[in-house]
């Protein structure tokens, strides 16, 4: 299941995910479920049509990521592998920053997070654009239809339907989901 929610310059783009880290570290084997949710950079496209056709909107380079993930041989909800990755290279997410906070009340955590993009582009070392400041009222104001979308797919997630393995294939190296 895919969600976005679309402004100005940003957007934020969320989806179940089913993953098996290739590399992980000590304490964190196995395959991992959640949700993943990243601010992207939206580029609109010139119109390939009349003034009346539709207008392409890309979604392009991730400037941060928040992975709300537990580890499959756990409890649903425990969240032990929640983390974010504070800033983002040539599409690359940085280490797994891990936060007490987040793994404790992951929506309260993202949602402060949503509802201060300053603090979240300059954690990033993003460039600043002038529509930043629009951009930060429209996620603060949006912020809980977003955490209404995060929590349906965690509802999934409890309830067996997203963030399943692939069918058939090994789990070995399995990344299921959008993002």
């Amino acid at each position: 299941m895919l969600y976005m929610f679309g402004f100005e310059r940003y957007g934020v783009v969320i989806s179940d995910l089913y993953f098996v880290d290739p590399n992980p570290r000590h304490g964190q084997r196995g395959p991992e479920r959640g949700v993943r949710l990243e601010l992207r950079v939206l580029e609109r496209g010139a119109l390939r049509g009349s003034i009346y056709s539709a207008q392409p909107i890309a979604v392009e380079q991730p400037i941060w990521r928040v992975d709300l993930l537990e580890s499959v041989d756990g409890p649903v909800g425990s969240f032990d592998r929640a983390h974010h990755h504070p800033t983002l290279r040539n599409w690359e997410p940085g280490r797994r920053v891990f936060v007490d906070e987040l793994s404790a009340d992951p929506l309260g955590w993202l949602g402060s997070q949503l509802s201060d993009l300053d603090a979240v582009l300059n954690r990033a070392g993003a460039p600043q654009h002038e529509a930043d400041a629009a951009d930060a009222v429209a996620l603060r104001e949006r912020a809980p239809e977003i955490l209404a979308a995060v929590t349906r797919l965690l509802d999934g997630i409890k309830a067996g339907a997203l963030a399943t393995p692939p069918g058939g294939e090994s789990p070995k190296s399995a990344r299921v989901g959008w993002l």
